[in-house]
């Protein structure tokens, strides 16, 4: 260790001359010289083997979400689990791995992508590859028969991923569910309704749902002779067929392909939900081989997040990251301690704020930062707002602005932490109608 620190200090010193020399615009035969003698310390020093290189990538067929896309994502979200919970979904949540047991041979052909865990504490488990056997195995478990409910979470499958058409090794999968015994038909029309209902509220085009009945498919195979034991193989391939070629096949609920508007790029990613029946799953875990018709549906998130930011970057839509209402901003120095006080106030009354991480910024500095991350209001306090006990509300967009005596929040926070908020809103709604500081209009939010 002392060696190398020797060398690493002749080599910094070396280096150093050969600076030197080139700012004194020394000859280039002395500075070839010199060069030389840096090249060959360093090769005496050699790599140093403390210092780990990292190879700074993902791991195939992930990614990694920056603040704009996760507030499209979280946007796609909040349409999805608002249909489920108008339909009257409870949430449920199961582990990232099952025992391999649970989950082998479940999948047919498919069974082969499953990501295999090394054995930890005794039991042999997998990453789960969807939500629906886990699901039926928490039905079996729990002695359940009967309910409703969706999961959102992510699953992983050791697949050859295309990653501009939405397919992942690792991706979200968001599942609704109805379990039990009912008249027939009725759940299966609420899940078409369901996708639809998604679908619709995306605004990501015009889609097509496909209904089918795996019992024709069954029948035609065995027209054709096919044995029962290859049932499962050939329509394991009949399924992939959107995933290959059209010598591949198309799978159920589909984005049609609409002439793509200026500046857009064509948008191909085939199947963006599917759904079906499973009424022998549940039996399989069952040690009495009780059954629970199920039947259920999947939303592609993963393609329709491909499908919004393609269109988003094509229309140049800005999306807010952040969901601040408002900056608290201040007209003259040595105002850090009001205005700490002043966001924090808002904080208590439950408004979204925060303020810049400066002592004495400038308010151009202030209103510019509102203007790029899209915050629509500045509560701007100086001397003279201090003196008179009000605080100046300003729209960054019409630039227009109204005195709030300061006393109204006090107030408001002493009955109720609601009343200063909704006086707030009101005084931007009344005095700023048409701006829309929270829309994502890409979405048809």
């Amino acid at each position: 260790m002392a060696e190398r620190a020797a060398l690493e200090e002749l080599v910094k010193l070396q280096g150093e001359r050969v600076r030197g020399l080139k700012q004194q615009k020394a000859s280039a035969e002395l500075i070839e010289e010199e060069v030389g003698k840096l090249l060959k310390l360093k090769a005496q020093l050699g790599p140093d083997e403390s210092k780990q290189k990292f190879v700074l990538k993902t791991p195939k067929g992930t990614r990694d979400y920056s603040p704009r896309q996760m507030a499209v994502r979280e946007k796609v979200f909040d349409v999805i689990i608002r249909c489920f919970k108008r339909h009257g979904a409870e949430v449920i949540d199961t582990p990232v791995f099952e025992l391999k047991e649970t989950l082998t041979g479940k999948y047919g052909e498919d069974s082969k992508l499953i990501y295999d865990l090394k054995d930890q504490g005794g039991e042999l488990l997998s990453l789960r590859y969807d939500l629906t056997v886990p699901f039926a195995r928490y039905l079996a478990m729990n002695k359940l028969t009967n309910i409703k409910r969706y999961h959102i979470a992510k699953v992983y499958r050791r697949d050859n991923p295309a990653m501009t058409r939405g397919r992942y090794r690792e991706f979200y999968q968001c599942d609704f569910d109805i379990a039990g015994n009912f008249d027939p038909m009725i759940p299966d029309a609420e899940c078409l309704k369901i996708m639809c209902e998604i679908l619709s509220s995306l605004q990501i085009g015009d889609f097509l749902v496909k209904v089918n009945d795996r019992r024709i498919l069954d029948g035609m195979f065995a027209i054709c002779g096919v044995s029962d034991s290859k049932f499962r193989t050939i329509c394991s391939s009949v399924d992939k067929l959107d995933k290959v070629s059209w010598e591949e096949v198309k799978n159920e609920a589909v984005l049609l392909q609409t002439p793509a508007q200026a500046g857009e790029e064509p948008l191909g990613v085939g199947s963006v939900a599917a759904g079906g029946r499973y009424d022998g799953l549940v039996g399989m875990f069952d040690p009495k081989g009780r059954k629970v018709p199920c039947v259920g549906l999947s939303i592609g998130v993963e393609r329709i997040f491909s499908i919004v930011e393609q269109r988003l970057e094509a229309l140049e839509e800005k999306v807010r990251t952040t969901e601040t209402q408002v900056l608290v901003a201040s007209a003259q120095k040595k105002l850090l301690e009001e205005r700490l006080k002043l966001v924090s106030e808002l904080w208590d009354a439950g408004i979204k704020a925060e303020l810049l991480y400066k002592k004495n910024p400038k308010l151009l500095n202030q209103l510019q930062y509102c203007e790029e991350a899209g915050i629509p209001l500045v509560a701007i306090i100086g001397e003279q707002e201090l003196k008179d006990g009000v605080i100046k509300l300003r729209s960054v967009t019409s630039r227009e602005e109204v005195n709030v005596r300061r006393e109204d929040l006090k107030t408001g926070q002493n009955r109720d932490f609601n009343f200063y908020y909704g006086y707030f809103i009101d005084y931007y709604w009344q005095k700023w109608p048409d701006t829309t500081p929270f829309s994502y209009k890409a979405l048809g939010a």
